[in-house]
């Protein structure tokens, strides 16, 4: 490909619609006063989401009929004064990875059949019963397992930004259709990092919240690290789709009897806050551009007057064999789940995927055994670290974009992703909520983003420091 053609030079949306760039927001006062339509609005989404199929491979799925039919539905209850929610009419899509009534999933794998699926997922329940349009399915890597977006079903989904590069993963598909403007609200979720990865490599906004605030259900293969959340290109939005998403499910027991704090929708300043700043991840290494824009970043905090302290987290030296066992033996339970895995076609399977599972089988039952308590016992340090700090800061990833196809950078000498995911998987271990802003772009024009951290629980206060980020960061993308 010519550089000219991979390289857009502007933001991913910039040759959008007018309404395909409105917020969720703007789109529902739209339709009270008439103005605008679900109708027209679906119409304008499916239209971008073909668009974004066709330039960056983002979609498994696009149904036209589905989503003008709700659309339909929507502009009656609009017309008619009796609209759902804040985000009824409003256009998303759905990872390939959770169940949506009458579509298939296909976990972006060959393993899995075409039949249709016999019930919505708990969370697309809830979008659904809230009035979401759903246009379609965004694509994952095989089974979710890694950070980038690429799969022996679907091929490899593409960087708006740039072609030639990874969206990151593993829901590069929804940010992708977030970032060009193929829907408002995106359903993604996040093992270590799959949201906040790919919300960073295309410059939207997304949160991994608490876990147990969205239900999840069929149980999620890498268990209780896996968390459910939204993407969006603006905070605002993030936050409508996650409070429409959240709530009890009697079917996910993961979620226990304890009730999270209500999601509250507040403002706030990071003035007179104590507030960690956590800048090495597992490994050490930060890519130097990803270093000098974090400090860029904690200058503004620190001249609107929070109080900023460097921190490690604890256990530092250990969270990367934590991850790892977890996350490769979960790997293996997931394949085996498809078939004995020395009976399985392995010419059909991601080879990344197939070698940690295999690396699985070393490892005895006492071993995991023993990394479960070592992961609670890391849980606990960091509820008490949130204690006595407000948020944590930390860059969204310790890289930059770089060459789809590849599962760590070239020539980086890193042997797998999870070298290059440092600031992410940690918080999945603790079941922090955690949000990714964007926060301008690099060098050589790739965005940047910030992580905004706080206690479990505290989700709302994630989103109103990311709202504050949001308005007051003057290389806003938006």
């Amino acid at each position: 490909m010519d550089d000219a053609v991979l390289k857009t030079q502007t933001l991913p949306s910039s040759d959008a619609s007018e309404i395909c760039r409105m917020s969720a927001a703007d789109l529902t006062l739209a339709y009270a006063s008439g103005a605008l339509s679900p109708v027209e609005a679906t119409r304008a989404a499916l239209e971008r989401s073909e668009q974004a199929q066709a330039r960056c491979n983002a979609f498994t799925l696009i149904d036209h009929d589905a989503a003008l039919t709700a659309a339909f539905a929507s502009e009656a209850r609009w017309r008619a004064g009796t609209a759902l929610s804040a985000i009824d009419g409003v256009p998303g899509t759905i990872k390939d990875i959770v169940t949506v009534a009458g579509w298939p999933l296909s976990n972006g794998s060959t393993l899995c059949p075409d039949s249709p699926c016999a019930e919505d997922a708990p969370s697309v329940a809830r979008l659904r019963k809230a009035g979401m349009v759903m246009l379609g399915v965004t694509t994952t890597p095989e089974f979710g397992w890694k950070a980038l977006t690429d799969s022996p079903r679907w091929g490899i989904t593409r960087n708006p930004w740039d072609l030639s590069l990874t969206p990151g993963g593993s829901s590069g598909g929804a940010a992708v259709a977030a970032s060009m403007g193929a829907g408002v609200l995106h359903l993604g979720t996040d093992g270590a990092g799959s949201i906040r990865i790919p919300a960073a490599f295309t410059g939207i906004a997304g949160i991994k919240p608490t876990f147990g605030r969205v239900p999840a259900y069929p149980a999620s293969a890498f268990g209780t690290v896996a968390h459910i959340g939204p993407m969006a290109r603006r905070v605002e939005d993030v936050e409508l789709m996650l409070s429409a998403m959240s709530g009890r499910d009697r079917r996910d027991w993961f979620q226990g009897e304890g009730q999270l704090h209500q999601l509250k929708q507040h403002e706030t300043t990071p003035a007179g806050l104590h507030i960690a700043v956590w800048k090495t991840p597992p490994g050490g290494a930060v890519d130097p551009d990803v270093a000098a824009h974090f400090e860029r970043s904690l200058a503004r905090f620190e001249a609107a007057g929070a109080i900023l302290e460097e921190i490690d987290l604890p256990m530092l030296d250990d969270l990367y064999g934590i991850a790892t066992r977890l996350w490769f033996s979960s790997a293996r339970v997931r394949l085996e789940g498809a078939g004995a895995l020395d009976t399985l076609d392995h010419d059909s399977i991601d080879p990344g995927l197939l070698e940690i599972a295999e690396d699985a089988a070393h490892w005895s039952t006492g071993d995991y055994l023993r990394t479960v308590s070592q992961r609670a016992e890391f849980g606990a340090a960091m509820d008490r670290l949130t204690e006595r700090f407000a948020y944590i800061l930390a860059p969204a990833c310790t890289v930059l974009p770089f060459e789809a196809g590849h599962d760590v950078p070239p020539g980086s000498g890193m042997d797998r992703w999870f070298r290059w995911a440092g600031f992410s998987y940690p918080i999945n271990l603790s079941q922090q909520p955690a949000a990714v802003v964007p926060a301008g772009l690099s060098a050589n024009g790739l965005p940047q983003s910030l992580q905004i951290i706080s206690a479990r629980g505290r989700d709302s206060a994630v989103l109103a420091l990311a709202k504050w980020w949001q308005r007051h960061d003057p290389d806003n993308l938006l």
